[in-house]
């Protein structure tokens, strides 16, 4: 049995996610963590929202509310949509916890005490009219590289440019829409990344079979240009983790909190301790998953994300966790992803275009969006959103393929022989044909899912249930039982048991499906099918009762396609 150790990007604390937040990290973490439970490793799959720095306090600003009590009402949404797409996090924790405040502190102590911290004098921008300085976020203007009139001081969104707030053109303040802006002098805290650029190169150059996606994005970070550059971890903000070393006050740095990129992923080794408190369990249960002097050289360790945040993940992270000095799991290995865009555009908040989580589950259930998303994971290169696309994929994948094959054999079984398993016959050469290409196709989709090719295993998994189809269609126990009741009844039993192996294999994309066929067959679980043979002809024997479920996916409708296109088509 082994330990895999699993977290995906925080999601930002600012609203509610869009699809493409969706399958850019949970959807296919919680894929995974699904996958290694029903093979029976020991899975600690570990998410949290992240819910410092600017927006938070911007987002909070707008409404009306302190940023503590918005983060805390916002958290618990995210929470519930989580559970809504049944991702099934081991803990879903908070960036803003106690846990992570004192690790990131300590890190911070480690950091400086090792020599990698540096205290720098730079110049920034002031707001006469907010009366504060304003971090890089709630600075706005034109961005100098493409124009775009709404860039932040750290990045612009159109162009993907890393920026400085003083490089914008207009810059004016996003609090108050002030231009009364002046530069003057503060200082702040950088991690000396640069010191490390040589040791983090090698570790990557050390990592096997890593995305081409991830490792390209490093490299580009660490040698393009004037190559990795230290980086400022702290800001002028009420909201935030203080700045101390440990326990102890950082003198000079009175009022200023830790950069939000130095703490959220510093929340993943926090949220493994907010996961045993929960539990009520003792700190060696955590640090066995992290801290390899208590275990955790036994653990493979992965991690999910967009590609906009792997030069945090490959660089900013691992680069505290080397300097600290102390023994804490790198990472084994990053799955990144490219951007799910939305017909034809983007996915835009303030504009209402696109579909967000909440949203989606109010006009169909999970497990539609679960498979249409994870079968089109923007992989290799990004995909697009169509809902010409999502129709075809839900009806031609999981009502005509899945869903048509567990009602034909079901509502067959029931008219000829009743709710129970029939008996009589024998398999023959057609059923040992499709149980030998099965048991091939599943060898296929398990090392497909070990490789974490989403894409890849969705396919396989579809091919697998189109077996069955095809095995129903050329058997045709309706045409048989006219002349052979004893053949048809055999037949119906392969194809039954063959919709228990379909559950097993499908619970982690569709878990809902899955467990609507396991109440179908009043099994108590359904394992998987780590030997397709001996599940075939040991799950489901002569005379099980069943019931027949409701239809398992309605199909998508042309009138249903249209509203949802018009609705979600944005201002």
């Amino acid at each position: 049995m082994a330990r895999i150790l699993i977290t995906s990007a925080l999601p930002y604390i600012n609203g509610i996610k869009h699809l493409g937040t969706l399958i850019g990290s949970q959807l296919p973490a919680d894929l995974y963590a699904r996958y290694n439970r029903a093979r029976g490793n020991e899975v600690l799959f570990l998410c949290a929202t992240d819910e410092h720095g600017t927006p938070a306090e911007l987002a909070a600003a707008k409404v009306g509310k302190p940023v503590e009590a918005y983060c805390a009402e916002m958290h618990a949404t995210q929470a519930k949509l989580a559970e809504g797409f049944r991702l099934s996090f081991d803990h879903y924790g908070r960036s803003s916890s106690v846990q992570n405040r004192e690790l990131t502190q300590d890190f911070a102590g480690a950091l400086a005490a090792n020599g990698f911290i540096e205290e720098v004098s730079e110049k920034m921008v002031y707001s006469n009219a907010d009366g504060r300085f304003l971090p890089d976020r709630y600075i706005e203007g034109t961005c100098p590289n493409c124009g775009y009139d709404k860039a932040r001081g750290d990045q612009c969104e159109s162009c993907t440019k890393q920026l400085d707030p003083t490089d914008l053109i207009d810059p004016r303040s996003a609090i108050s829409g002030s231009t009364d802006l002046e530069v003057r002098e503060t200082k702040h805290l950088f991690l000396k990344q640069s010191a490390m650029k040589d040791r983090l190169d090698a570790w990557i150059d050390g990592q096997d079979g890593w995305p081409v996606l991830t490792t390209s994005i490093a490299k580009k970070w660490l040698h393009d240009g004037d190559g990795l550059q230290d980086r400022g971890i702290t800001r002028d903000l009420d909201w935030g983790v203080p700045v101390q070393k440990g326990r102890e006050p950082w003198p000079g740095m009175e009022g200023k909190v830790f950069y939000v990129w130095f703490d959220a992923p510093i929340e993943y080794i926090a949220c493994a301790a907010e996961w045993a408190e929960a539990k009520g369990l003792d700190d060696e249960a955590w640090q066995r998953w992290w801290r390899t002097d208590k275990g955790a050289e036994d653990v493979r360790y992965v991690q999910f994300m967009g590609k906009d945040n792997v030069p945090f993940h490959t660089l900013g992270f691992p680069a505290t966790i080397m300097g600290s000095g102390q023994p804490w799991k790198l990472v084994d290995y990053i799955k990144s992803f490219n951007y799910l865009n939305y017909d034809g555009g983007q996915f835009s908040t303030s504009q209402g275009r696109g579909v967000f989580m909440d949203a989606a589950l109010e006009i169909l259930p999970s497990d539609y969006w679960r498979w249409w998303l994870l079968s089109h994971a923007p992989e290799s290169s990004d995909s697009e959103f169509t809902w010409e696309n999502f129709q075809a994929g839900v009806n031609k994948d999981l009502a005509d393929v899945l869903g048509n094959f567990v009602s034909r054999v079901t509502k067959f079984c029931r008219s000829k022989f009743g709710e129970v398993v029939p008996e009589g016959g024998a398999w023959g050469e057609a059923e040992e044909a499709v149980l030998t290409d099965i048991e091939a196709r599943v060898k296929t989709y398990e090392s497909l899912m070990e490789a974490m090719e989403v894409r890849k295993a969705s396919q396989e998994l579809r091919g697998i249930w189109v077996a069955g189809n095809e095995y129903l269609q050329a058997a045709a126990p309706w045409s048989v039982f006219k002349t052979d009741p004893e053949q048809a009844a055999a037949q119906v039993r392969f194809a039954l048991n063959l919709a228990v192996v379909y559950a097993g294999l499908s619970e982690p994309f569709i878990p809902d499906a899955a467990e609507t066929l396991r109440g179908t067959f009043a099994l108590q679980v359904i394992d998987w099918p780590e030997d397709v043979r001996a599940t075939m002809t040991e799950t489901l024997k002569p005379g099980h009762a069943f019931t027949v479920p409701d239809v398992l996916f309605a199909k998508i409708t042309d009138d249903q396609r249209d509203d949802w296109q018009a609705r979600f088509a944005g201002q």
